[in-house]
């Protein structure tokens, strides 16, 4: 039976963070990140029937192998010179500084601490989960997946100046996207090239966006030799091993070149370490062979324009597209800086800016920025795509992170304003396409900050003195378009009048109703009723669309294929619905598919409708089990009792709910009494024992009668808490008996509709509810922070005052006091 995604990521960081000790985590990534490697070549090519499989695994070199090393003293030395060294002198394109040093006693300490960690980390890659030799490597990326996993928690982990070889994956999403390369315009001969690669995370997005059966060419250069390895695998993982990778310096020693000349490729992207101060190390700017500084020599401790120049040189001359990350400063820097934008600017190389949300980098807390480069029809650009997402973001730990919505809105955004048949040329406080001739003029002189093109700040929700004064609510609050009402009205017009009346003086309205009544009057209006029902139509025929989709879904299937299409359906549906943010209901969907969904249909895609529930043993330190029930991940048990035993739940909530009740009921009768010189005072405890034998105690004293009384209710009371007790016991264990044969008994549709009806859908539903009641309540909050706001005007607290005054004078007097 499969493991869920989440869970073989999760369990595999874990144990491996258990493993490292006092290890930095920067050092310890390299170990785990080899054994993911080893363990994955091992099961894809080991017993490959290829006549020339991509990777080489020699005899003795498998993880299989090092398996059999578990134990020995000398495992770390067998490891370095068994299997790596082999698995080097096999594969031209691997090499010994790819990979770390499994005998080095300063990091995994010596003798038996060193054999034990070592053999540790073999065993968390034994596990049957982490059997990758039936092509599960394929299923939409799985083992790409983790890699990505792992490399997120080490970049996490690594500190301030070593989180730089991974860029976020959402980042590098947006990268890939807004590039232009696609499935339609790829081939087998498109290259791409990263400068800085890193770990080859932005390549390998790049790949992805260019389509699974497109196998572009990928090139990438790191100056850090071990992160370089790290992306030679990386490449292998998510099955490019033909992907070149070569270490060094690019802007002092660039690797790739035809003949003299810099090679130049479809598409560049890249993510340069931010305002490298020793960028020119090794390199004379002004003599460089390659011209990359014509248009200006960077500041010495300013690197970022010498990789923007790299990255232009490197564009295929009039069709070269390419995108980059680089920290705001280079958007409106003067000095040298200044003039080498300003030819930027002049070139219309420079297609769009996006900028960023800061916090997002593990080097660095600095906002950042996306400038999107394009040579294809570079002399006839007329403006500059400016986009402004600083805002669009969740809070992720210490660092903040986009969310699926902020990356499709920032893509949206770009292919509809960069597209010169779209009428639309902006987006209010978020996007603009703004001319040359504005960013040229004196007042701006070729700064791009984006702030000087694109307010983002929210419209100021002013105070209006006249209405202090004399009341009346401003109808500029309700008509301004840049305020939140104006669109409720613009579609629901007649809520507005049922809502508001004029006031006796022009420009003012008044409510017609109490504040209090708000809510329900909008809740019962016809038009917010149609609204509501439009709305939910448009999730019904989503729903109709997409539910034999689901239930379409099955073994062998593609979660990643699936997710995207039903996502964009929604997407695009709601887009069309007034009031509310299609973004946000996206957003639901995908935050459920990370939470539940993605996991049920990797479990699905493995094992089909397979619903079973499988016993949880625990298994202490001394090796002592414990069974703690069933569960079945695929249809918790909950599921299965809405549906089959709804009748046995609700008597059970009925059996709790009166043992609430009766234990209330106790509680409250020894509170009553349990004072000094109450009935239960006497008692060392308020206790069964103790009672009964208190009541043999005073059985025959006649003053004793009411203490009696109190004392029978109390047994009455717990003998009832203890039979219900027992009863609940009873019930809970019965309908759990239900629950867990009614498994066995369920068809694959019982499977499909439950899963996808009961538990998806429903899900789903409630999200796009919540949405709904988030427009009436933004409504009825905003109408009645109006109505609070000019309640009382200023004649009636002048007349209160007085009269509140007088009260004050009166008391005085009586005091024999005057106030002057």
């Amino acid at each position: 039976m499969a493991i869920k995604k989440s869970d073989l990521y999760s369990s595999l960081w874990a144990s491996c963070d258990e493993l490292r000790g006092g290890m930095d985590a920067s050092q310890y990534k390299d170990y785990v990140l080899f054994m993911l490697f080893i363990k994955y070549i091992t099961d894809k090519y080991a017993d490959s029937d290829e006549f020339a499989p991509p990777v080489k695994i020699p005899k003795g070199a498998s993880f299989k192998d090092m398996v059999a090393l578990k134990g020995k003293p000398d495992i770390g030395d067998k490891i370095n010179k068994k299997v790596i060294q082999p698995l080097i002198d096999a594969n031209t394109r691997l090499a010994r500084s790819d990979f770390p040093d499994f005998d080095d006693s300063n990091k995994l300490g010596e003798g038996a601490d060193k054999v034990e960690k070592l053999t540790n980390l073999i065993a968390i890659f034994q596990k049957p989960e982490l059997d990758f030799s039936k092509n599960r490597a394929e299923h939409d990326d799985i083992l790409g997946d983790a890699y990505e996993y792992l490399m997120r928690h080490f970049a996490q982990d690594s500190g301030k100046s070593k989180g730089q070889f991974y860029t976020p994956s959402e980042v590098s999403r947006v990268l890939a996207k807004v590039i232009g390369i696609s499935p339609e315009n790829a081939t087998a001969r498109t290259t791409a090239y990263d400068p800085t690669c890193g770990s080859g995370s932005l390549l390998l997005k790049v790949a992805a966006e260019a389509g699974a059966k497109k196998r572009i060419t990928l090139e990438g250069q790191e100056k850090d030799v071990t992160t370089a390895g790290l992306a030679r695998m990386n490449m292998i993982l998510h099955d490019f091993p033909t992907a070149n990778i070569l270490s060094g310096n690019t802007l002092a020693n660039p690797k790739f070149k035809d003949g003299e000349q810099l090679r130049t490729y479809d598409y560049v992207v890249a993510n340069p370490p931010f305002s490298d101060k020793a960028w020119s190390t090794g390199l004379t700017p002004l003599k460089d062979p390659y011209q990359r500084f014509s248009w200006g020599e960077p500041p010495a401790k300013q690197g970022d324009y010498a990789y923007l120049l790299h990255i232009i040189r490197s564009m295929k001359p009039g069709k070269g597209k390419a995108a980059c990350i680089l920290p705001h400063g280079v958007l409106f820097r003067g000095n040298a800086e200044a003039v080498i934008r300003k030819k930027l600017i002049e070139s219309g190389i420079l297609k769009a800016i996006i900028g960023l949300p800061a916090n997002l980098f593990y080097g660095t807390g600095i906002p950042a920025c996306i400038l999107v480069l394009d040579k294809e029809n570079a002399q006839a650009r007329k403006g500059i795509l400016m986009i402004d997402a600083s805002k669009g973001f969740i809070k992720d730990g210490n660092k903040n992170r986009l969310r699926e919505q902020d990356i499709h809105k920032i893509v949206d955004s770009f292919h509809k304003l960069s597209n010169p048949t779209h009428k639309q040329t902006d987006i209010p406080r978020y996007a603009r396409m703004v001319p040359l001739a504005e960013i040229a003029d004196a007042k701006n002189d070729f700064n791009l900050n984006l702030p000087r093109y694109i307010d983002s700040s929210e419209p100021e929700d002013l105070q209006d003195i006249d209405a202090h004064l004399n009341g009346g609510i401003p109808n500029r609050d309700l008509d301004d378009a840049e305020l939140p009402l104006a669109a409720y009205w613009q579609k629901m017009p007649a809520l507005r009048t049922a809502l508001f009346k004029k006031a006796d003086r022009k420009g003012y309205s008044q409510l017609r109703l109490p504040i209090s009544q708000i809510k329900q009057a909008i809740l019962n209006h016809a038009e917010f009723i149609a609204f509501n029902e439009a709305a939910y139509a448009v999730f019904g025929k989503w729903k109709k669309t997409n539910t034999p989709k689901l239930k379409g879904f099955g073994k062998n299937g593609h979660p990643k294929e699936l997710i995207e299409e039903i996502s964009e359906d929604l997407l695009a549906r709601f887009k069309t619905q007034p009031l509310l943010d299609a973004y946000d209901i996206y957003q639901h969907l995908m935050d459920y598919w990370a939470e539940t969904m993605q996991d049920d249909c990797y479990l699905i895609s493995v094992d089909g409708w397979l619903a079973k529930p499988v016993r949880i043993i625990e298994i202490d330190k001394k090796g002592k089990t414990k069974d703690k029930g069933w569960a079945c991940d695929l249809i918790p048990k909950n599921y299965i009792v809405a549906r089959y035993f709804a009748a046995e739940q609700a008597a059970l909530d009925e059996s709790q709910a009166e043992l609430e009740t009766t234990i209330n009921q106790l509680q409250e009768l020894e509170e009553e009494h349990n004072g000094e010189e109450s009935y239960f005072s006497s008692l060392d405890k308020i206790a069964k024992a103790e009672i009964n034998a208190r009541l043999k105690e005073i059985k025959t004293d006649k003053d004793a009668k009411e203490e009696i009384a109190v004392l029978k209710q109390w047994l009455k009371l717990s003998d009832k808490k203890s039979e219900l007790k027992r009863s609940i016991k009873e019930q809970d264990a019965a309908l759990d008996q239900l629950a867990h044969d009614k498994y066995a008994k369920l068809s694959q549709d019982d499977v499909k509709n439950i899963v996808v009806d009961d538990k998806w859908l429903a899900k789903l539903a409630a999200e796009v509810q919540a949405e709904l009641d988030r427009v009436s309540q933004t409504l009825t909050s905003r109408i009645r922070q109006l109505a609070e706001r000019y309640d009382t005007p200023l004649s009636e607290l002048v007349d209160e005052v007085a009269v509140l005054a007088e009260k004050v004078d009166a008391h005085l007097k009586k005091m024999g006091m005057v106030w002057n």
